[in-house]
């Protein structure tokens, strides 16, 4: 090759590896400026709660933890190379608070007309139906022997479930509990009759208490999204490109796979 051509083909080479790292740019490595609307602190401020397959499951120890919102979560700090921060709380609705105070920068959650005006939500993740766990020997088999009078259901406190049930039920009482662990505590000792919240968490804690059943059926189902502050319109910008990637590459999949997510169905 002479030297003409030699110096077209280095000129073509530096124009296509300039362009690339442009793309990579964008996509990959985002500015300086995204990243502190993002994560203003710093780090990506992951706002969870013990016990739901759709918040954090704990693992063995610190790091292998998973769920929606952690793995999810810990992938979207990855991709803006900054550090991911788990900050956990007892249960949604203290994490739905820190959020509303900018505590938190990031979370997954049902996606409710009444949440998102304190925060803003990207489109839907996955959703999943809502149900009923009763301990073993119940006498409810299906979900009309739950709303007669004498009933009482447990819900987490400040939860969706609790504003629900509590419009629907024309006779059955809704009983608040103040976490997942706490709620399977009553169940057990027959203070509740069953326990209302969707099916991820539910089939969890029957997993933690033999005999019992979830019911077949459900009386909802809960749109999961990832949600941000209020106020960080340019982060959601980014948070909707990650969410459009993490479904069509699988791992919204992967990550309910790995928490042992179950009632899914389709979230559109």
């Amino acid at each position: 090759m002479d030297t003409g051509n030699r110096r077209v083909v280095l000129v073509v080479l530096a124009i296509v590896a300039g362009a690339f790292n442009a793309q990579v740019s964008t996509v990959e490595q985002p500015t300086q400026a995204a990243r502190e609307v993002v994560a203003p602190a710093g780090r990506l401020r992951i706002g969870v709660y013990p016990g739901s397959p759709t918040s954090m499951i704990r693992g063995q120890g610190s790091g292998d933890e998973k769920g929606l919102t952690v793995d999810l979560g810990r992938e979207f700090a990855r991709r803006l190379a900054i550090p991911a921060e788990l900050v956990e709380f007892p249960q949604i609705a203290d994490v739905l608070e820190a959020m509303k105070r900018g505590r938190v920068d990031f979370t997954v959650t049902n996606a409710t007309p009444a949440r998102a005006k304190d925060m803003d939500f990207s489109g839907p993740l996955a959703g999943v139906e809502l149900g009923y766990l009763v301990p073993p020997r119940s006498p409810l088999s299906t979900l009309a022997d739950v709303d007669r009078p004498g009933i009482r259901v447990g819900v987490t406190a400040g939860s969706s479930s609790q504003t629900t049930l509590s419009q629907q039920f024309a006779h059955a009482s809704v009983v608040p509990a103040p976490t997942l662990q706490a709620a399977l505590a009553m169940l057990s000792a027959g203070q509740i009759d069953a326990y209302a919240t969707n099916k991820a968490i539910l089939f969890q804690m029957s997993d933690q208490s033999p005999g019992s059943r979830v019911l077949d059926g459900r009386w909802g189902v809960e749109l999961f999204a990832v949600a941000i502050p209020k106020g960080r319109g340019a982060a959601l910008e980014s948070v909707q490109m990650f969410v459009a990637a993490a479904k069509s590459d699988g791992l919204v999949e992967r990550a309910a796979a790995r928490a042992g997510m179950r009632g899914i169905v389709n979230a559109e």
